[in-house]
């Protein structure tokens, strides 16, 4: 592939948000034509008037920048190319190769349902093939296909397929509203493109002998195809909203990384050795159509889980906490100390596998009332153990070396002068600082909060000792 001369494109319909079968799709188009510096374009398909939204289409675009994954023209859209597409039909019309069919929706229904009574394909019997039937209200334009001979698909990932010319249907390019079909209108638009390669998933495998028809019957230049196999669920079954999450966006509201996201999809279908993770820049430099399988991918939410944590240790500080932040926002706290967040991230980071789980482990941050847990309160916050909390309230101010060791070894001589274990003074304190039993460790804990909100927070929990006593 000669640098520069690649142009593909990742083309969407905008009647619902990005899922991840789409994403994948275009991440895949992005990695080939990043690969061979070409230009990746993004076309939105909506023509289908009824289903397509606005609001679909900003949650496609926002998938997309999320992700990373930028487009160099764009992005176009179908409906407002409808009188090229018109344009075209025409031409066909003009040349013999599409004509005028009045046959009735409920009529093609029943013989629709008669062939397959006899064994027979449910194809288009070509009633009005040869009529010469003007335009009339109702009519609707159908693609003369060649009834004898092979169609071939040479695709890049599948190998060559073969299709008999007469099993193939005269198919609608042009509805009775006037609007042209998906099959006719994504053929026109990717040679007005000038796109050299269509990757998309295998579902359109049926679609393609019937397009590169239109390009030959227009005088256009026939892309190259590659189909990507389609993403199983853990049944097998096709991946839907019964096997989880299937929106892209959805994953970032439970606290997914992007990168996790990116290296989890590309790794569905593709392989380079036995590497499991990649930076995107070796993922442009790596990524070939070639070793893309030929055979259904299985989704494996654990997976795509131990990534994000990976990812999670591995983020840059900064970014990390700008990642965070909007889920503690969310819950109305107040991070607008943010070296404060860094030092909560921080404690937080290597026990968290997602955001969600980070943002929830460490409200206990943002507080300025612990909330305590009933059980862990009924065990620790008791007389018993509030002289523990007193004796650490107390020592905390002459502390020379406020520090995870200093605090550590002070606890540890605590223990010892009170002839107790570590544990008892440990976990006491944990739950008077965090309202659980389970959070960082106690001492990273107390220097994330500093002494004076470990002191304020201790009086408080004797306090409330006090109280319940």
């Amino acid at each position: 592939m000669t640098k520069g001369k690649m142009r593909t494109r990742f083309a969407p319909s905008p009647t619902g948000f990005l899922h991840i079968g789409g994403a994948r799709t275009a991440l895949f188009n992005w990695l080939y034509t990043r690969r061979y510096a070409g230009t990746f374009i993004l076309r939105i398909e909506d023509t289908d008037q009824v289903r397509s939204t606005e609001e679909s289409t900003r949650a496609i675009l926002d998938a997309m920048a999320w992700l990373g994954l930028n487009w160099d023209e764009g992005p176009y859209f179908q409906a407002e190319r409808v009188n090229i597409h018109r344009e075209m039909v025409q031409k066909l019309i003009d040349t013999g190769n599409a004509y005028y069919c009045t046959c009735a929706p409920e009529e093609l229904e029943a013989k629709r349902k008669k062939a397959l009574a006899e064994g027979r394909k449910p194809k288009y019997d070509g009633t009005c093939r040869d009529r010469g039937l003007p335009r009339s209200s109702g009519s609707v334009v159908r693609f003369r296909g060649p009834e004898v001979g092979v169609t071939v698909v040479h695709d890049l990932i599948k190998g060559n397929i073969s299709f008999n010319n007469e099993e193939l249907d005269d198919l609608i390019i042009e509805r009775a509203d006037g609007y042209p079909t998906y099959n006719f209108a994504v053929v026109v638009d990717d040679a007005q493109m000038g796109i050299t390669h269509v990757i998309r998933g295998d579902d359109h495998v049926n679609n393609t002998p019937k397009q590169i028809q239109i390009y030959e019957a227009l005088g256009y230049e026939v892309p190259l195809f590659g189909h990507v196999p389609m993403i199983l669920g853990s049944d097998r079954a096709r991946l839907s909203k019964r096997h989880g999450a299937t929106s892209v966006m959805a994953y970032q509201e439970m606290g997914y990384l992007p990168e996790a996201l990116v290296n989890y999809l590309v790794r569905l279908g593709w392989s380079h050795g036995d590497q499991e993770i990649f930076t995107m820049e070796e993922l442009v430099r790596e990524f070939s159509l070639e070793a893309v399988g030929k055979s259904a991918a299985v989704f494996n939410p654990e997976k795509l889980l131990w990534l994000n944590q990976h990812y999670i240790m591995a983020y840059p500080a900064e970014r990390l906490v700008e990642s965070v932040l909007p889920f503690w926002e969310k819950r109305g706290f107040d991070v607008s100390d943010r070296p404060f967040v860094a030092k909560a991230i921080a404690d937080l980071r290597t026990r968290s596998k997602t955001l969600v789980e980070m943002a929830e482990g460490g409200v206990f941050y943002f507080q300025e009332e612990v909330a305590y847990d009933p059980e862990a309160a009924a065990k620790f916050l008791t007389p018993e153990y509030a002289g523990h909390l007193v004796a650490v309230a107390e020592g905390i101010p002459g502390l020379a070396e406020y520090t995870k060791d200093g605090l550590e070894s002070f606890l540890r001589a605590l223990a010892e002068e009170r002839g107790t274990k570590l544990k008892w003074i440990a976990q006491t304190l944990r739950v008077a600082l965090t309202g659980k039993t389970v959070s960082p460790g106690i001492d990273e804990v107390m220097v994330t909060l500093g002494k004076e909100r470990v002191i304020g927070r201790i009086q408080k929990a004797v306090a409330w000792i006090g109280a319940a006593s």
